[in-house]
């Protein structure tokens, strides 16, 4: 009933948004994939001589997990898929910096990062439970499971819209530092800032489409 409910309409324009925000991430990344660097930079190199300028002494690690590029604040490790890792492309090295982006965040204690950090365990259990409890008191007709869903699920917006700012955050550095060290001449840096964009626009779509489904579950739940 949930999905064939009229207020699926309201979706429409985030699935629009997010549809494009994924063809156009995977049409920057290949394109800038493709290029090479002048100065043969992998995106390991990167990492290393970003973090090293920042007098931070982390971990690289190759993961085999495709995308699978991140910051582990907990064990202070940065992963880098073998696309990134082993590539001296300009993409690789965007991301590369990105990734190093969150670390410098984690080491100046930038705020928005140490929230969303801390609230993560909380929001996956909440977002796993949301959507279930709604749903059974929504048939069983009791508010009581509906409004707790909705407060979980409530939970997941904030999660999205704090990630916001610490995704833009980390790009808006690594654009900084890519020069500023000489790894990107000024045109490559032009195609690591539209790679950079077009994954953040993801993250963008993302949030908006977290609070369509909050606004359905509140006209869902009024109607009941």
């Amino acid at each position: 009933m949930y999905f064939l409910d009229s207020t699926i309409l309201l979706l429409i324009p985030a699935i629009i948004l997010a549809l494009w925000s994924q063809s156009r991430i995977k049409s920057e990344y290949r394109k800038w994939s493709r290029v090479e660097t002048k100065r043969r930079v992998t995106g390991s190199e990167a990492a290393t001589m970003i973090l090293r300028s920042k007098g931070l002494n982390l971990r690289i690690e190759r993961t085999n997990r495709n995308l699978g590029d991140h910051y582990d604040p907990k064990k202070k490790v940065l992963r880098l898929s073998p696309g990134v890792f082993d590539i001296d492309s300009v993409a690789a090295v965007g991301i590369a910096a990105h990734e190093c982006g969150h670390a410098i965040q984690h080491a100046k204690h930038y705020s928005p990062l140490a929230i969303r950090n801390s609230i993560v365990p909380v929001v996956s259990l909440g977002t796993n439970l949301a959507f279930p409890l709604f749903f059974i008191g929504f048939i069983a007709r009791i508010p009581v499971l509906m409004n707790i869903g909705i407060v979980f699920f409530a939970g997941a917006v904030a999660f999205h819209l704090i990630t916001l700012p610490v995704e833009f955050d980390a790009s808006t550095r690594a654009l900084k530092i890519l020069p500023e060290l000489g790894i990107l001449t000024p045109e490559e840096i032009s195609g690591a800032r539209n790679v950079l964009r077009a994954a953040a626009m993801t993250y963008v779509a993302a949030t908006l489409m977290a609070i369509v489904n909050l606004l359905r579950l509140l006209v869902l739940s009024r109607r009941r």
